[in-house]
């Protein structure tokens, strides 16, 4: 397709978003002229998506005080759990119906293909449907407390809570993190990406048509350093979730830790490969593409270490090969479902992949430097945009930078060892614990070496499964607490023991006067 054709497509394609978005809801009461704004752009073509009003300061108090007096009058915190249920899977079925055209959104603010984000959200009503189960299913219980004592113990929502999410899984992960925290009735403030907050702001408008009431949940959209700092430091705040690199994590922790708040926090991760002599190869070869390029490799659990058994190495290199330039090959315009492969973030993103590839000691196998010129797959202009290619780098150190810190793009190195004992001290070589994969035939194997990893989640012959009811969370410095699952639930509440005394008046006089006259054998707690 020559350019000027490409063009007019682009322009006839009809626009999903709006042209200007504000704070969600809207504060009618905010000085409108004073708000930073910023611009969100397309990462493939540097074109300028919508713009954006930051919330100020003021924005924020509001939001926080009006999702404070929604969780005081009950309206959710307080409804029942059916009631919460059915407006999640309400929410659910609107979800399922606008895939298509958010899928369109991610990709356009992401750069990433639509043939991805297709896949990816149209997972994510799942999310909704699970804990709209959990809430019909999940259940109080009586503790065995000594005596005539009936102690039931349920679980009730924590407050306001705050969510600060990332730019590579935009709705992905704002939805992990809101639907729990709905069901389990909170009132939530999130604070997208800068530079992918379109389809959370979307979302937040299908929430209040789906039935969440008014103050329950907000969108806040602005940086970090400003917009974020001033959520989080909040004192009406009782949790704060967030997803984003490990010093972001350490920086907000304190200031969570200084209000005895909640925390949750997903980090930066430098997950291992560890393939074995009798893996099967041309799966662990797929599935190691998978792992290391899916998301042009930003993902906290992107293969970034692939260890490779001597046995195998060199055939496994061979193949590995031909498939990073299969990629490469059909690399193309993101919005093309044949493309395989998109951008980086940014430009600023992609300088800062290119500085860490040129100070690597290691043998630069393929890729390593941007995209220019035209694709072969479509004649799109990587020139544009953000374009890296799946690069590979072997004969490095543990101490080098690319061993030892995230770079979150399309670049590994791989190592070869011997032994398994070997295997599974260079994957542990690292300070981030989140993500790390096995490919082995051996049953046994792959379960003792599985339980010696440091990583909070460890896949075997697969790689990036994610389900709503499968814990996720790292160890080491890739983070604390988990999504997912009853944990996730259990996270966004808190347990309150009602005791009550059932026996009679009369057994009450004889045992619990502790100051009677004669208060031997008296009760005490």
């Amino acid at each position: 397709m020559n350019m000027a054709l490409r063009r007019g497509v682009f322009m006839q394609r009809r626009l999903f978003h709006k042209e200007r978005y504000v704070p969600y809801p809207a504060n009618a009461n905010a000085h409108v002229a004073g708000r930073e704004e910023f611009t969100v752009s397309n990462p493939a073509t540097g074109e300028t998506l919508c713009t954006v009003a930051s919330a100020s300061p003021e924005d924020v108090a509001f939001a926080i005080d009006n999702a404070q007096a929604a969780f005081d009058s009950g309206v959710w915190s307080k409804a029942p759990a059916i009631v919460r249920s059915k407006v999640l899977s309400k929410l659910a079925r609107s979800l399922e119906e606008r895939i298509p055209e958010l899928a369109e959104i991610e990709t356009l603010q992401t750069g990433r293909t639509i043939r991805e984000m297709k896949a990816q959200l149209g997972r994510l009503p799942e999310w909704l449907d699970y804990f709209a189960a959990l809430l019909r299913t999940n259940q109080a219980f009586v503790a065995p407390t000594q005596g005539k004592l009936l102690n039931y113990v349920q679980r009730v929502p924590l407050g306001v809570v705050a969510q600060i999410t990332p730019f590579n899984h935009p709705l992905l992960i704002a939805v992990k993190k809101i639907a729990p925290a709905l069901a389990a009735g909170n009132s939530v403030i999130v604070k997208p990406s800068e530079l992918a907050p379109i389809t959370v702001l979307e979302f937040a408008e299908m929430a209040a048509e789906a039935g969440v009431p008014p103050g329950v949940l907000s969108v806040l959209p602005g940086y970090g350093a400003t917009t974020g700092k001033e959520i989080v430091k909040n004192p009406l705040i009782r949790k704060v979730d967030v997803t984003a690199g490990t010093q972001t994590g350490r920086t907000l922790g304190g200031v969570v830790g200084a209000n005895l708040a909640a925390y949750t926090a997903e980090l930066g991760g430098k997950a291992p490969i560890v393939i074995f002599n009798d893996t099967d190869l041309i799966s662990a070869v797929n599935g190691t593409a998978f792992a290391s390029f899916v998301a042009s490799g930003q993902t906290c659990v992107s293969g970034t270490r692939i260890i490779v058994q001597d046995g195998i190495y060199d055939s496994f290199m061979v193949h590995l090969l031909e498939k990073v330039e299969s990629i490469r090959r059909r690399m193309g315009d993101p919005l093309n479902s044949q493309s395989t492969m998109g951008t980086v973030i940014s430009l600023r993103h992609l300088q800062r992949i290119e500085g860490m590839v040129k100070r690597t000691a290691g043998n630069i196998l393929t890729g390593g430097e941007r995209m220019l010129g035209t694709s072969d797959l479509d004649g799109f202009d990587f020139s544009r945009g953000s374009f890296f290619p799946p690069t590979i780098i072997t004969d490095i150190t543990v101490e080098d930078e690319l061993w030892q810190e995230e770079v979150f793009g399309p670049v590994v190195v791989v190592k070869r060892f011997s032994t398994e004992s070997e295997g599974i001290a260079l994957a542990n070589a690292c300070r981030y614990g989140l993500g790390a994969g096995i490919w082995t035939s051996d049953l046994s194997r792959a379960h003792r070496v599985a339980a010696d990893i440091e990583s909070g989640l460890c896949w075997v012959n697969t790689h990036h499964r994610n389900d709503p009811s499968s814990p996720w969370g790292g160890m080491k410095e890739s983070g604390i607490g988990r999504e997912n699952g009853l944990e996730a639930l259990e996270s966004y509440s808190q347990s309150k023991s009602t005791i009550v005394n059932i026996a009679t008046a009369e057994e009450t006089r004889q045992t619990d006067d502790w100051f009677a006259d004669n208060a031997n054998g008296r009760r005490y707690g």
